[in-house]
């Protein structure tokens, strides 16, 4: 059969090589591109999940440069705040060298003083002058702002918060009050009496140490107060008058603090009228009812030789229905939502219920270091820290006092002041500049570099399953370039015969 209107064989061809020459196309636009899916028609599903994962990645990539930045800035600061902690050092040495009084002239008590009032000048310049971007990270400018403090919070601090609010409301419940050591001395009267030629010699211990006393018949217990308290400084134990007897209290609460009480001597100390008593456990100023058995409220003079002891109590609360760590007056939580530590005053202390009344102890209102550490903007995602002022005016607390205190004219200076109290104010500044340093050592080793690794890890994945869905295989890819190639050239060919195959009808007509 010999048509020549339609060459269906010519048809055929032009079909396949233009299959052929799709297929070529298809083969060089990936090699040439190096992917795999280039448009939708190329694989409508695979152009679905590599988008989406070529934006997790592009989030992870954020994600990684945020903790990138979120370490150079602990960087920073951990610089400045290294800086001061030496500084701290040399000040704690100049404080200990005044202290000897007898060796040192006034001329070199100065000169010391000019040295303290040049660390303190340089330490307020270093809090100003460590910052990111403009941005000072240790003026306090980074820390967490508060408002509404209830009267009977003393200090409240906090480290980190997360809220989605204009605020966060501190809840304070206390549930155990915070407790001083503490013993009563009763006397019987006014002075006491002893055996002729005796004296009553005890030994008057607290957690900073211990001093041996003693004193003769006849002294009165407002002389005994006041050679206890001379040697509070020493022991940790203050005294009080109370009637005829004396009071004798931890300065500090917590159970880290304690009163203990040896008699070495009793010298004839009346038993009926005199004795070592606990006091009342619900009522700190009070004594405990007389227990003449020497094992319960009471202890004879006479009995004490290996003395008698009582211990202070740390607070228990809770913030915001977390159970807080108790700490002396201090009570504290961390978690991922708050890190936060609040001290009482001593009555709010020992005050059971709800700090600050119907109202909260305090109210969070901004403030802190936030980064956006993971590549979605939700909260679990972020973290924030709070950097405090480590000005001299900030560094201490309100009970030790402050370390600008120890500037010329001021209460602690080294040439006319309290070394005492300057070397306790040195030594709580140097444990907060320390846990600040530990604070911002375990976000940069347990927050931002777990989460370069994490993410690092999650980000390699992350273009590998990318990679697999979208990318060109090159093997795959130039075997199907030449086999296209072969074909084309081939279809080309046969479409030229089959073009030629009419011609055979010529010979028909001769």
């Amino acid at each position: 059969m010999a048509r020549i209107n339609t060459n269906v064989q010519s048809l055929i061809t032009q079909r396949v090589l233009g299959a052929n020459n799709a297929s070529l196309k298809t083969a060089l636009e990936r090699l040439s591109t190096g992917m795999r899916v280039n448009r939708g028609s190329d694989d409508p599903a695979g152009l679905i999940a590599s988008e989406r994962l070529k934006n997790e990645q592009k989030g992870l990539n954020t994600a990684l440069s945020n903790s990138e930045r979120a370490d150079q800035i602990s960087n920073i600061a951990e610089g400045g705040l290294q800086e001061v902690a030496g500084m701290l050092t040399e000040l704690q040495g100049l404080v200990t060298a005044t202290a000897n009084g007898a060796g040192l002239s006034r001329e070199e008590r100065e000169a010391n003083q000019l040295s303290v009032d040049s660390i303190l000048q340089t330490i307020d310049r270093v809090a100003s002058a460590t910052n990111f971007q403009g941005q000072r990270l240790l003026d306090g400018g980074l820390d967490y702002r508060l408002s509404s403090i209830a009267s009977g919070v003393s200090q409240a601090r906090v480290m980190s918060a997360k809220f989605p609010g204009a605020s966060l409301a501190l809840d304070v419940i206390v549930t155990n009050s915070a407790q001083q050591g503490g013993l009563f001395l009763s006397m019987g009267a006014a002075s006491i009496d002893l055996n002729t030629g005796s004296a009553l010699v005890v030994e008057i211990a607290g957690n900073r140490g211990a001093r041996e006393l003693s004193f003769a018949s006849g002294t009165s217990i407002a002389s005994i107060r006041d050679a206890i308290n001379s040697l509070s400084d020493t022991t940790g134990v203050t005294a009080t008058v109370s009637g005829t007897g004396i009071r004798l209290a931890s300065k500090e609460y917590g159970s880290d603090e304690f009163v203990s009480v040896k008699v070495l001597n009793a010298a004839g100390m009346n038993s009926a009228t005199s004795g070592i008593h606990r006091l009342n456990a619900a009522n700190f100023n009070a004594a405990a009812t007389i227990i003449n058995d020497g094992a319960g409220s009471e202890v004879e003079f006479s009995a004490a030789l290996n003395g008698v002891r009582d211990t202070g109590q740390d607070i228990r609360a809770t913030i915001n229905g977390m159970s807080a760590l108790g700490k002396g007056r201090t009570a504290s939580v961390n978690s991922d939502q708050l890190q936060a530590a609040v001290t009482l005053t001593a009555g709010q202390s020992q005050t059971l219920g709800s700090v600050g009344g119907s109202g909260a102890a305090a109210h969070v209102i901004g403030g802190g270091a936030e980064f956006m550490l993971s590549g979605n903007v939700e909260s679990a995602g972020k973290v924030s820290i709070g950097l405090s002022s480590i000005q001299t005016r900030s560094l201490g607390t309100v009970g030790i006092g402050f370390l600008d205190s120890l500037a010329s004219g001021k209460a602690n200076n080294l040439v006319n002041g309290n070394l005492s109290d300057a070397q306790r104010v040195v030594g709580e500044a140097t444990q907060q500049i320390s846990q600040m340093r530990g604070r911002l050592g375990s976000f940069q080793k347990n927050v931002v570099g777990a989460n370069i690794r994490a993410t690092s890890v999650a980000l390699e994945n992350t273009a590998a399953a990318a990679s697999v869905i979208r990318d060109a295989d090159f093997a795959t890819e130039t075997a199907q370039l030449t086999r296209s190639q072969i074909l084309v050239a081939a279809s080309t060919n046969v479409l030229s015969l089959a073009n030629q195959a009419p011609n055979t009808v010529l010979q028909l007509l001769g």
